[in-house]
């Protein structure tokens, strides 16, 4: 738990808090798009997180901020917040989760909460997820609503879907909450479970933050639409297909003259995720990391041609993993369009392999990168104070 967050609760409200909660963002290690699909993915909560620190007040006036964002103290009555506030506004994470609690029927009445956050923002390590899971993690505990992490991760998804305009699954408020120290996180969507299997030790993620900021609403949309097209295209010859993880690779080959060339190639990128999720888990209960880095190639490789989320920015940073004899397997992570990718390397490899690559991006390209040695971390937790 941050230990600054309480403090500069009380230096900026000149009050204790009562509670202090906190998420962690999460890295996608297979499973690109896959979970609104109703498929499986294979993930991690990292040890970067969302931090905040409530306090109950009177009123009908919630006051939010954060130290980060540099626009005081934000104010806003919960009578008010049905409408999303105008333009790209953070505290939409906030009133959307409200609304979608009360909708849920639970009662959510005035507090102060102060933010603080050391997860990338708009970098595919699920910032918005991190804040979304840590807001109904605390409200849960200082309402006494006795959520479990499916009606929380809902809520969340509730928020992105109907208050902030991104048709986003699953995978990202699950990940956060149901995140185990030094294991990933193997989850499914159609009755959404999670199940863990430990990281091994001699392994790490190493993170490159292209600094390529995404704003996903527009192309994730797009993109779930196309994979929907796919599925009513082919239930006209399997009625039985509900969602792309109904469909194997020669079903849906053999069905390729009958989708349109966008459609076949997003499915052929999900129904590749599932499988190399599927992989993956054999390969890792063998120690085969080798296989198993090759998957991640794989699935960057399926999104440069297939789901067509990568950017050269992104791209780049795979040539220099590939390139380079400590890196095992390295991709996209996350929604793509931007953000960051994963490079999975030797535990006593990371931190050599971080400055390398970094060197290497700046050379290539002339930009600064940020790299982050990610462990696999506990999910969301709060504390009284």
């Amino acid at each position: 738990m941050s230990q600054n967050n309480p403090k500069y609760f009380t230096d900026t409200f000149g009050i204790e808090p009562e509670l202090l909660a906190q998420a962690p963002g999460r890295l996608e290690v297979l499973g690109n798009h896959t979970d609104y699909n109703e498929g499986f993915v294979l993930s991690t909560a990292v040890n970067c997180t969302t931090q905040i620190s409530f306090r109950k007040i009177e009123g009908d006036s919630c006051q939010v901020t954060s130290p980060f964002m540099k626009d005081g103290i934000r104010e806003f009555n919960l009578n008010e917040i049905d409408q999303a506030a105008a333009g790209k506004d953070w505290t939409n994470y906030i009133r959307g989760v409200i609304v979608a609690l009360k909708k849920n029927g639970h009662c959510v009445t005035a507090f102060q909460a102060l933010i603080t956050s050391d997860v990338p923002l708009s970098a595919g390590m699920s910032s918005s997820a991190s804040l979304e899971m840590a807001l109904v993690t605390g409200l849960d505990e200082l309402f006494a609503f006795g959520l479990d992490n499916k009606s929380k991760a809902l809520i969340g998804q509730a928020c992105e879907n109907n208050y902030i305009g991104a048709n986003t699954g699953l995978m990202d408020q699950l990940t956060s909450l149901s995140g185990l120290e030094g294991q990933l996180v193997i989850s499914e969507y159609r009755n959404v479970t999670v199940n863990h299997t430990p990281l091994p030790t001699e392994l790490a993620l190493v993170v490159l933050n292209s600094h390529v900021a995404h704003d996903l609403s527009l192309e994730y949309n797009e993109r779930r639409q196309q994979c929907e097209n796919a599925v009513a295209t082919l239930q006209k010859f399997k009625p039985k297909i509900s969602a792309l993880r109904d469909v194997n690779l020669d079903q849906l080959i053999s069905h390729k003259n009958d989708l349109e060339e966008n459609d076949y190639k997003r499915a052929l990128h999900v129904v590749g995720e599932n499988q190399r999720v599927h992989q993956a888990q054999e390969f890792l209960k063998h120690a085969d990391y080798t296989a198993f880095g090759q998957l991640l190639f794989e699935s960057h490789q399926s999104s440069m041609d297939n789901f067509e989320n990568s950017c050269p920015e992104l791209d780049q940073m795979i040539e220099i993993a590939k390139d380079s004899p400590l890196c095992l397997g390295a991709r996209l992570s996350g929604g793509g369009f931007g953000g960051i990718s994963i490079h999975l390397v030797k535990h006593t490899d990371a931190e050599q392999y971080a400055k390398e690559a970094a060197l290497a991006y700046k050379q290539k390209t002339g930009k600064e990168t940020q790299t982050i040695i990610c462990q696999a971390a506990q999910g969301a937790v709060s504390q009284n104070i």
